[in-house]
């Protein structure tokens, strides 16, 4: 085993970063302005689902991106299941290519998150338009949008820790 490489025990890869991601959410959820601005809300779920689609399929992750999903809900006030629909539609396309995204460079994949981003970002504007019968802002969303997209990172440094765990794949 590579020495980098960790056990794919279900609390390391799944539930420690489901923790690390509701609770830089609730950081960033903090009332708090810097000059006049607030703090960007990016979804730090994002880039976690893209990594466990990517690193192994498995049956727990998609209830734990549906539980990251339904927290942002509760979090940010929206209609509940509207993050939880819009995270599993960038995991399971995530998952379904996933054969194809295996072997691919760091600038591959961080485009690839991207357009999974965008597509997660896409439905939850529709989404959000469809219940509210109005528009939200296209200027916030590209906004919410580049902030996450940055954080592709951190779903390459969860990658990175456990793509070789599972001997199964090697």
């Amino acid at each position: 085993m590579n020495g980098g490489a960790r056990t794919l025990e279900p609390w390391r890869w799944l539930g420690v970063p489901m923790l690390q991601v509701m609770g830089a959410t609730l950081l960033f959820a903090l009332p708090l302005r810097v000059w006049g601005l607030a703090l960007p809300e990016p979804v730090f779920a994002l880039p976690v689902a893209f990594a466990w689609a990517v690193i192994r399929p498995s049956v727990l992750a998609p209830f734990g991106v549906a539980l990251m999903g339904f927290f942002l809900d509760l979090l940010w006030g929206g209609p509940l299941g509207l993050w939880a629909v819009c995270l599993l539609i960038a995991y399971g396309v995530a998952l379904g290519g996933r054969a194809m995204l295996a072997g691919q460079s760091r600038g591959m994949m961080w485009a690839w998150y991207g357009v999974l981003t965008a597509l997660s970002m896409s439905a939850a504007y529709l989404f959000t338009m469809l219940d509210a019968k109005g528009m939200a802002s296209p200027l916030s969303v590209f906004w919410q949008f580049l902030a996450t997209v940055i954080l592709y990172p951190f779903a390459d440094r969860l990658i990175e820790r456990f793509e070789d765990a599972d001997v199964r794949f090697r």
